[in-house]
């Protein structure tokens, strides 16, 4: 029995940390690569999940509508938004910040007037499986493999493809870029286009978890910024390391305590890890990591 509580608690943790890396994946694309303070980042997670539950309504697949057309339609909307909003706001740090969180605002109530406040979702597939005398959710470790999925694809985009190459040069020196007859307007609208995807992806993937209304992105930000900011300079490898301590501590203090309580530790931890480490685990460690 001991035994069957330790392989059900570390099935919990490893459920959390992929959460909490996957909610956090799209915000670290856009503010680790382009240094964009997105604030309606809940939100992208918000309408991510709201297109898999219409899509799902009007009769497509429940998988199709999860990993397709979220995040197309998530990322269409965040190339609009680059367009018309961010591309004006570049190196305005403040002002970006005031412009995204009155679009999250925009967003909630948007979404509020045409669906309502009530909560809204679908079952979890694929049922669950034993661990010992304890049941997991399949759905939970699909999860988990879904987590490794993502960040290792992204990772060798950016690593081996000419896009993911062009688009880390761009970051690090636009005029250099520009020179070379690379698009830096193009690239930081394609940039935020995915990281906006991703968000979307996240969304549609946590939506059989956590239940959907217009106001659930505030349930997601806060925890994703903490990720990213302890995780530092290295985009996908902060972002790792982060999410392992900080969704571990969470999960380990929900199952000792109350969920209030597992999130309080988090914050806490992240605090003295900045004090610390006021670079972030990156700065410190793996920094020459991607």
């Amino acid at each position: 029995m001991a035994l069957d509580i330790v392989f059900a608690v570390g099935f919990q943790v490893l459920s959390g940390v992929a959460t909490l890396l996957i909610t956090s994946l799209g915000l670290a694309i856009i503010f680790g690569m382009m240094r964009v303070i997105n604030l309606a980042h809940g939100e992208f997670l918000m309408l991510g999940a709201y297109a898999a539950i219409l899509s799902a309504r009007a009769g497509l697949n429940i998988w199709i509508a999860m990993l397709v057309v979220a995040p197309l339609a998530v990322g269409g909307i965040g190339l609009i938004i680059e367009r018309l909003i961010i591309r004006q706001l570049y190196g305005r740090m403040v002002d970006t910040m005031l412009a995204t969180w009155g679009l999250s605002l925009a967003l909630i109530g948007a979404v509020t007037m045409i669906f309502g406040n009530t909560v809204a979702g679908f079952s979890a597939p694929l049922g669950s499986f034993a661990i010992g005398s304890f049941t997991a959710s399949a759905y939970a470790l699909f999860l988990i493999v879904a987590a490794v999925i993502l960040l290792g694809g992204v990772w060798a985009i950016l690593r081996f493809t000419p896009a993911g190459l062009i688009a880390r040069g761009t970051m690090q020196n636009a005029e250099m870029a520009s020179a070379l007859g690379v698009s830096p307007d193009r690239v930081y609208a394609v940039t935020f286009a995915a990281g906006s995807a991703v968000s979307g992806l996240a969304g549609a993937l946590i939506a059989p978890f956590s239940g959907v209304v217009p106001t659930m992105g505030a349930a997601f930000i806060a925890k994703s910024f903490i990720t990213v900011i302890t995780g530092g300079a290295a985009m996908l490898a902060g972002t790792f390391s982060a999410s392992g301590l900080l969704g571990t501590v969470a999960t380990l203090g929900t199952f000792a305590t109350t969920p209030v309580f597992g999130e309080v530790m988090m914050l806490a931890v992240a605090i003295v890890l900045l004090r610390l480490l006021p670079q972030g685990i990156t700065g410190r460690f793996f920094r020459r990591a991607l």
